[in-house]
This record gives C-alpha cells, structure tokens and sequence, in this order.
C-alpha cells in the first residue's frame, strides 16, 4: 500500500513537473502578426522619444532583443513632440510621460495589415513610475523589455503573477528582478516567427499616419478587450477598422488601479 501511495506521489509530481514545463515552452506568438521584410535578419527601428530617465532601459531593451538571430533594433531619433506618441510607419515609436492616473503602467499597441505589422508605439507612464512601488531598474527593465517585445510579434510566455519566474521579461510577475531581459525561449519563438520571408516589406520610413488612432487614456478608442488575465493585472484590446486593418494593445495595469 506504502510502495503505490509513494508511487502514485512520484507520478503526481513528474506530471506537474512536465506540464509546467510545457507551459513555459508553449508557443507565445500571437497570431501570427510579423513584420513583413524580404530578408533576415532584418532591422527594426526604434523611435527614441524618452527622457534621459528612461534611455539607459531602452538602450539595454534594444541591445537584448538585438541578441536574436533573426532581426536587429536600432535606436533612432524620435518623430514624436508631444506625449501622445503617434505611430509612424514601418517603426516602433518609444515614449515616455506622465499620462496620469489611468491605470496603466505600460502599453504596446501594434498595427497590422492581414497579418503583417505596419507600425508600432510603446508608453510608459511616469505617474506610476515615479512611485516607490514601481520606481526601480528591475520595474523599469522589465516593463520596457516585455511592450518592445510586444511589438516584434512576441506575446506573454505566463500571466500568473504568483508562480515562479521564468527568468523573461515576457513573463508576468510580482516580483520583476528575475525578469528583466529576453530568455532563450524568446528567441527560439521569434526565429520560428520569422523563419519564413515575405515579399515584401512592411519595414520602411514614411511620415506619421492619422488613420487608425487609438488614445491609450480614452480605453472605449482601443476595441474590444479580447483578453485577460485571471488577476485582472493585463489585457489586450483589439479595434477592427475593416479590411484587414486593426490595432491590437497590450496593457500593463499598475497593480489595483485599473481603468483608474
């Protein structure tokens, strides 16, 4: 009886063993959405609209998601001159502000055309940021690295805020230290991502659109929530403008203080 009992516990633990792995190795693309490029390794350009503050998180975010094998970002000056952060084609604009009690405390929106990424915009919100709570590197690391992530095409590897961390930014956690930069499972995902090429490119320098805005402090502007975790600490909103035409934003809220 004693011999089953302690076999019937071992097998109990090698199967939680097993699926947690698994679940840690499952696929965190999300849809599909890539940007379109001819050849690899492609280089995606990063919009450098932050404050001194903020440039040494996003000088590492660029240098870390610049270790894969399939594609390179480059920080470049800016296009944006006031907090709102309008995208622009075929780049990843990167702010930073104080956008006020709203709730959240990072957000990556991404445009796509069928399944290809026209554009992209990270935010980061200094009203938030500049608490104690959240005022740190490993915070600050952490959220930068995982809304870039986002934008190349990545989604979440794990949104349970309270079981161990997977050493990613991509991982969702309250405790941020262990995650602050990409793993090897981010870059396994972005290579499977990009294995294939396009022919043609999404990735190109054009001025700043004004079709398909969304305001990131008006949430009714950014869809339908199509998801959320369980703790209610993310979400992702989708808004359809028809034709293939959406823009897909992934939320960080500030602990308890969503949608306020």
């Amino acid at each position: 009886m004693k011999i089953r009992i302690l076999a019937f516990g071992l097998l109990i633990f090698f199967l939680s063993a097993f699926l947690f792995a698994f679940k840690a190795n499952a696929s965190h693309s999300w849809g599909g959405y890539h940007w379109a490029r001819t050849a690899n390794p492609f280089n995606l350009n990063l919009g450098d609209n932050v404050s001194s503050l903020w440039d040494r998180y996003l000088n590492t975010t660029s240098s870390d998601w610049s270790a894969s094998n399939v594609l390179d970002t480059t920080l470049v000056a800016g296009r944006v001159f006031n907090k709102n952060c309008k995208a622009t084609s075929g780049r990843v604009e990167v702010c930073n502000s104080k956008y006020g009690n709203n709730g959240w405390l990072g957000v990556a929106s991404i445009w796509v055309s069928g399944l290809h990424i026209t554009q992209g915009v990270v935010k980061v919100n200094d009203t938030y940021f500049n608490t104690s709570t959240y005022n740190t590197p490993a915070w600050r690391n952490l959220v930068m690295c995982q809304e870039v992530g986002h934008t190349l095409g990545l989604d979440h590897q794990d949104e349970d805020f309270n079981n161990p961390p997977l050493g990613t930014c991509m991982d969702y956690t309250s405790d941020p230290t262990p995650n602050q930069h990409p793993n090897l499972h981010d870059f396994e995902m972005l290579s499977e991502i990009y294995a294939h090429l396009d022919l043609t490119t999404t990735i190109k320098n054009t001025l700043s659109s004004a079709r398909f805005e969304v305001d990131h402090n008006d949430l009714s502007t950014l869809g339908r929530e199509i998801r959320t975790s369980s703790d209610k600490r993310t979400s992702l909103f989708e808004r359809d403008f028809g034709n293939g035409n959406k823009v897909f934003t992934f939320v960080t809220w500030a602990g308890e203080n969503r949608g306020r």
